[in-house]
């Protein structure tokens, strides 16, 4: 669907991550930010009971039409993960959230831009994630989050475990720039983020667990 974020690196990323997570049938799964709904619907494969949630009409409109193609059961949410859930806790909790550094303090509020421009340092949304993730997660539950090593992967294993979680970077790969982080090189540099150099972006997965 037009202005819906399509499944790239980051997506494969942690659906590899996704893969290795031992999923019960009947674990309770939620994806963040679910765009086609790509991770959804993985754990919805192996018999996971699964929550997507995403800010976009669109974007929700796609995983349920992904859902309905592929015949699997898919319980869908439209607006911000932290007001719509109604304080159900979950097995899993899997996100490739919005992450791009981007010149605006604020997120836009329509547009594909929605689905990876997160404030100046990126971490608009990652840093809600980390606070909220507690209240997420069954004891022993698990977060599995994928971002730009931009954003700091360090800070996100700090925020975790000052929220009371376990946290590591459990996987990292390094792929070409894309036209976004292209377009914004000489702001990116000026900030610091980014060196003249630079012609590759680490990714990060942060694996997570409530005890």
């Amino acid at each position: 669907m037009p202005g819906v974020y399509r499944p790239q690196a980051d997506t494969r990323l942690v659906a590899e991550a996704l893969a290795q997570e031992t999923v019960l049938p009947g674990a309770e799964v939620l994806e963040i930010g679910t765009g086609t709904g790509a991770l959804a619907l993985q754990a919805a494969r192996r018999g996971a009971r699964v929550t997507a949630v995403d800010v976009s009409w669109g974007a929700v409109a796609s995983a349920r039409l992904n859902a309905i193609r592929q015949r699997l059961p898919l319980r869908l949410l439209r607006g911000d993960f932290a007001s719509v859930l109604g304080g159900v806790r979950f097995d899993l909790v899997v996100t490739n959230p919005p992450y791009v550094p981007a010149p605006e303090d604020g997120l836009p509020a329509r547009g594909p831009e929605r689905a990876w421009d997160a404030g100046r340092d990126g971490r608009a949304v990652i840093d809600r994630i980390c606070e909220r993730a507690p209240a997420l997660l069954r004891p022993g539950g698990v977060l599995l989050m994928v971002h730009s090593g931009m954003c700091g992967a360090q800070e996100t294993v700090d925020r975790l475990k000052d929220a009371g979680l376990t946290g590591d970077v459990t996987a990292r790969a390094f792929v070409p720039w894309g036209p976004v982080l292209r377009s914004r090189r000489s702001w990116l540099e000026r900030q610091g983020l980014a060196d003249r150099a630079e012609e590759l972006e680490e990714l990060v997965v942060i694996r997570a667990q409530r005890f």
